[in-house]
């Protein structure tokens, strides 16, 4: 069935497929939060020892948090801030769909909103902890340029990137973490 297009149900009635789409909802459990597979573009973070000079240590990241390989080597792409999703099922040798079912069956989330979530929680952390400029924090986070952030950022939390990073940033904020 092509996207878009409207497609008969058993009662008779006219649905489309995002209809269709946006009542989907997994009746169990997900077996995993967005939280637990997030996985932080930092590698290194701030501590200061008992005579108050700071050093740099390892953040302890879990690259592979549900030990499903194709799933852990998704959130790892995304991640890396990649969104190519037909490139990244060609390099797996699954389909879209078969990726979605399995998003959906671990996290209860669409595919589509697991990546919007990741890309959104990743430009959060780098307008935080960095002071990266803007396009280079789009192109990290996955969403390709200026306007796409701009764009995301408006749509979640009605702010441009620029406020949203003078709303989360905190004082030391900036530096706590290195990429």
């Amino acid at each position: 069935m092509a996207k878009g297009y409207a497609w008969k149900h058993r009662n008779d009635r006219s649905w489309t497929t995002k209809q269709v789409r946006e009542q989907r909802e997994l009746k169990s459990t997900p077996q995993f939060g967005f939280d637990e597979l997030y996985i932080t573009p930092f590698t290194r973070r701030r501590r200061y020892d008992e005579d108050g000079r700071a050093s740099y240590v390892d953040v302890e990241r879990n690259m592979s948090p549900t030990g499903i390989h194709v799933m852990d080597d998704y959130l790892r792409y995304l991640a890396a801030g990649s969104t190519d999703i037909g490139a990244f099922t060609a390099r797996h040798g699954i389909k879209i769909q078969e990726l979605g079912a399995l998003v959906f069956i671990l996290t209860g989330l669409s595919n589509a909103v697991l990546r919007m979530k990741y890309q959104t929680r990743l430009a959060d952390e780098l307008l935080r902890y960095t002071d990266l400029p803007l396009h280079e924090v789009a192109r990290r986070a996955g969403l390709g340029s200026k306007i796409n952030l701009y764009q995301a950022l408006r749509r979640d939390w009605d702010m441009s990137g620029t406020e949203r990073r003078q709303f989360l940033r905190k004082q030391g904020d900036l530096g706590r973490f290195t990429l």
